[in-house]
């Protein structure tokens, strides 16, 4: 049965790591913190989504590891011996949303980059994104633009060069006529 489940578990981590090119997920994860404040040129949509990806599993395993402090049992424990709930819980609160805005804060500068740059694989200006947070802001407006947003991350980019750099899913092709 082991080796079953084990060869179970490679094919598996073969099927999650490995993109539709070959190319390893894992790599485009940490690549926008490598370009974390290269606005210029262009990321294709692998980039981009495995880079959400990886922040939304981070912030799942906060979010546990910050409800598994906020509902300790020792928590509950020091509130029947008499202790004041609110000290408590701000102090089982500290160390996990310090955390989770440690990460945050070290993450806002390359989601910001790897957008615009995912704007510039549309051949649209990164302006563009400050537009749609602007209208994300107006009530009922806001709705549609983070859908018009999400549309475009999901959209293929131009293919071959545009105005903001070579295309990135084939970077050698711009060179081979000119």
């Amino acid at each position: 049965m082991r080796p079953i489940l084990l060869a179970a578990t490679i094919l598996m981590g073969k099927y999650i790591f490995l993109n539709f090119k070959g190319e390893y997920m894992l790599q485009n994860m940490i690549l926008p913190f490598r370009r974390f404040a290269d606005f210029k040129g262009r990321s294709a949509r692998g980039e981009y989504w495995a880079f959400a990806l990886l922040n939304f599993l981070v912030m799942m395993v906060l979010g546990a590891v910050f409800l598994a402090f906020a509902f300790s049992f020792n928590l509950f424990q020091d509130i029947e011996n008499g202790a004041g709930p609110s000290a408590l819980f701000t102090a089982s609160m500290i160390v996990p949303m310090s955390i989770l805005g440690i990460y945050w804060l070290a993450i806002i500068v390359p989601s910001l980059a790897v957008t615009v740059r995912r704007f510039h694989d549309r051949d649209m200006s990164g302006w563009w994104y400050l537009g749609f947070f602007l209208a994300g802001l107006i009530p009922m407006v806001g709705w549609i633009a983070s859908i018009a947003s999400l549309v475009i991350m999901c959209l293929p980019g131009t293919p071959g060069p545009n105005r903001f750099g070579d295309d990135p899913l084939d970077p050698t092709g711009a060179d081979v006529f000119a």
